[in-house]
């Protein structure tokens, strides 16, 4: 047998251990046109009228969108057949990873729209552009890297040390910068496309001077979509550890980011109430990523074990653990840096934050 050959059959090897599912061409039809339907409602019903989103609005529209997204366990549970128990696992697990890591994505947008100084009422209508671009990019990673995986078990090993990469750069807070001043693929958008500083509504084009030109929203979505490649480089193989199927990798992640924008409106201005969240998330990557090594070794070299293989629920486990302890860590934290701050004399800052402001001195 050759190299190649034993790759392909270890690979095969591997994925047997997850949800292997026989999906009908109109599974997917019917998946696609779920989705379409939710984002066109969305857009000409919901928010027909270009307006700022306040809290209350979006955290009942953050609560319907994960709402959809964890109903769609039982649609999984229903077509998987036999396999129903286990899919559905693999598909909240998945679910669940990709939510909490779009967290950081939803924070870097922040910045995007502070920077290019984006009016709130015209933010939404330029993030829904940004999540069906983000739902065509994922779709092509997805199908990529489940092809990869078929064909090369190595796969895992590689996904695997990218994730443990991107945990060390997350917990020592050195991830995701972005500056639109530096950005290549912005550079060159505006030396292609002709481009004015002036908003027109929430138009990406507008006319000026008898010319088409970009308005400063059309950047703002480049700049969006650039981000998102990054964050796909991340979150993309993280899911691989813990579902192979398509079907289930690409509704998880789908359904995952489809209630971003509302999840924006809803964290804006909240990144320093999560202390610790970053940890988690690097937690998190560091585990997948070393999951997927371990069943790379155990396929390749019978490391712990020819049969190791984690089960799903305790994948599950592990994510819900982490992230429960994480986020209530970071709110204990918050709210004790608030209790200090405002039991501070007059004129005399709390400890915490005379140490952040001393920070801040030049």
């Amino acid at each position: 047998m050759t190299v190649a050959a034993a790759l392909v059959t270890a690979a095969a090897e591997g994925r047997s251990r997850f949800v292997n599912l026989d999906i009908h061409p109109w599974a997917w039809g019917a998946l696609v046109g779920f989705i379409t339907i939710l984002l066109v409602a969305d857009l000409l019903l919901v928010h027909r009228k270009p307006h700022e989103i306040e809290f209350k609005e979006a955290a009942v529209e953050s609560t319907i969108w994960i709402s959809i997204g964890v109903a769609f366990t039982a649609v999984i549970w229903l077509i998987a057949g036999d396999q129903g128990g286990a899919a559905a696992g693999e598909y909240i697990s998945g679910f669940l990873l990709e939510k909490s890591l779009s967290i950081d994505n939803v924070f870097v947008w922040a910045v995007i729209f502070s920077y290019f100084a984006v009016p709130p009422k015209y933010q939404f209508r330029t993030l829904f552009w940004g999540i069906f671009g983000a739902l065509v990019l994922r779709a092509a990673f997805i199908f990529a890297g489940s092809a990869l995986i078929s064909r090369f078990t190595i796969t895992l090993a590689v996904f695997g040390a990218i994730l443990l990469y991107t945990a060390w750069k997350i917990a020592s807070h050195d991830e995701h910068v972005v500056d639109p001043d530096k950005s290549l693929t912005l550079r060159a958008v505006r030396k292609v496309i002709p481009s004015t500083d002036e908003y027109d509504g929430q138009k990406l084009f507008t006319m000026k001077n008898g010319k088409r030109m970009a308005t400063p929203l059309f950047a703002v979505l480049i700049m969006v979509e650039t981000t998102d490649v990054v964050f796909a480089v991340d979150s993309v193989p993280a899911i691989f550890g813990v579902a192979n199927e398509p079907f289930i990798v690409f509704s998880s992640n789908a359904f995952a980011i489809l209630g971003l924008r509302s999840l924006y409106f809803l964290l804006n201005g909240m990144q320093d109430r999560f202390e610790y969240l970053r940890l988690g998330l690097g937690a998190i990557l560091a585990f997948v990523g070393v999951k997927m090594i371990t069943t790379f070794a155990s396929e390749q070299f019978e490391f712990p074990s020819a049969d190791f293989h984690l089960p799903t629920w305790l994948s599950l486990a592990v994510i819900v653990g982490i992230l429960t302890v994480t986020i209530t860590a970071s709110v204990l934290r918050d709210n004790k840096r608030r209790a200090t701050a405002g039991a501070a004399s007059p004129g005399e800052p709390a400890d915490d934050q005379a140490a952040d402001d001393t920070t801040h001195v030049d």
